[in-house]
């Protein structure tokens, strides 16, 4: 039509037609024929390597995973994209918060791993995301100061229920002491102060619960408080007479404590709860959360390109069917759902259909983040095609997971071209 030549036109197109051919249908091509060979690629193999993906325990994980990651990660990441898109579309800063929610888009996926690496470290003094759920959690179920905590020789103290307890019954006007042991002087209350004697009360309970313990061969006596020896600051301390609580009260800061007439006769008990766990946070990083987990990694990073894409989905959205929905009296939430989602339907499912091409391909993240131990808890498909490629040494097992990949690629694929295409004749 353009007059060009058949020959010239044919010469400007061999460049890209080599390239092409040598970066994209060779390797595909290799990679099927690979995949028919035995793992040393002298003898015909038939359909045994496609056989093993469907009977190899690592790969039959990684396929679950894959199921996993395709469900879930496009949906919570295009979610997010579309609120983050409608919330900051009326605000003045609303540029701004785009830029920061786009911002790990410029993060290559090894940096990403690398950091949430660390956010999801177990210990709560180096990962975040263990910092504050054990913040949250400890805001309501404090942790103990006693974790280590035991009755020492001599003590008038008996195990009961994860708790302990004295050996005989208590009485007013006299005092009772609770010698511990095992608590490391850096691990003390922060409130603790030397321990001191209780003084007797007429018809109350008094006593101390102190660290019986003081460094140095010979120093100190069992038994009794010593000048060195800190109180149990906070220690809980119940009454018990026929298994009921009839008072309880928590040591001051320099162990003592008081209880009233009603604790006569009664057995003085040291509840479990003195003596819990520090609560550690979550494991992440265990097996039962690491798929979840660095989906949410992937979340964190593509959310962004999935509120632009969103965003500018909106920008060109009709505004007088929006107010003409508002006039006829809905409510924000009746336009967004029967007006905004519907006009946005096309761009959303070209943003979710996107993004699941992605997640079939997704690697670093599952490479980096999770541990050894529970690596092959989190595996999906294009971490097992390089384990059993350049691991394992078995290049047409890899061959079959990485033509496998591609035929379920290619019908997302083609399903985003033709809504792109549709897109470009509206």
């Amino acid at each position: 039509m353009t007059g060009t030549r058949r020959t010239a036109a044919a010469l400007f197109l061999l460049p890209a037609l080599v390239l092409l051919g040598a970066l994209v249908v060779y390797p595909i091509g290799y990679s099927l024929i690979r995949s028919f060979l035995s793992q040393s690629g002298d003898s015909f193999a038939g359909v045994d390597n496609y056989r093993a993906l469907f009977t190899d325990d690592g790969i039959r994980t990684a396929l679950k995973n894959n199921i996993i990651w395709v469900v879930f990660a496009p949906t919570v990441s295009t979610a997010l994209g579309l609120i983050f898109a409608v919330l900051t579309e009326r605000v003045c800063w609303g540029t701004a918060f785009k830029l920061v929610v786009f911002m790990p888009m410029a993060i290559s996926m090894l940096a990403a791993g690398i950091i949430f690496r660390l956010v999801y470290d177990q210990d709560p003094d180096k990962g975040v995301a263990n910092a504050v759920w054990v913040g949250v959690h400890d805001s309501f179920a404090e942790s103990s100061a006693f974790p280590r905590a035991h009755p020492g020789r001599q003590s008038p103290l008996r195990p009961d229920q994860g708790g302990f307890v004295t050996a005989g019954t208590v009485h007013t006007g006299r005092t009772v002491a609770l010698p511990l042991v095992g608590v490391a002087p850096d691990r003390m209350p922060k409130g603790a102060e030397p321990a001191a004697r209780a003084q007797p009360q007429p018809g109350k309970v008094t006593g101390t619960a102190w660290q019986d313990f003081t460094r140095g061969k010979g120093v100190g006596k069992l038994g009794a408080v010593d000048p060195a020896e800190q109180g149990y600051a906070g220690m809980r301390i119940e009454a018990v007479k026929d298994g009921k609580v009839v008072a309880s009260t928590k040591a001051a800061a320099d162990g003592t404590f008081t209880l009233p007439a009603a604790a006569d006769g009664a057995r003085l008990r040291l509840p479990a709860s003195n003596f819990r766990e520090p609560y550690n946070g979550v494991d992440w990083l265990g097996p039962a959360l690491v798929t979840p987990a660095v989906i949410g990694s992937y979340v964190w990073m593509w959310a962004g390109f999935a509120m632009v894409l969103i965003a500018a989905g909106l920008a060109g959205m009709p505004r007088e069917l929006l107010e003409a929905a508002r006039v006829d009296g809905a409510n924000e939430w009746q336009v967004f759902r029967r007006v905004t989602v519907p006009l946005l339907a096309p761009v959303l499912a070209v943003v979710t259909v996107t993004l699941m091409i992605n997640v079939l391909k997704i690697f670093d993240l599952v490479f980096i983040i999770p541990p050894g131990s529970s690596q092959d808890d989190a595996n999906v498909l294009a971490l097992e095609l390089y384990r059993k490629g350049f691991s394992e040494d078995q290049p047409g097992i890899a061959s079959a997971i990485a033509v496998f990949l591609l035929l379920v690629v290619i019908p997302v694929m083609l399903f985003n071209i033709r809504r792109l295409r549709r897109e470009v004749r509206r």
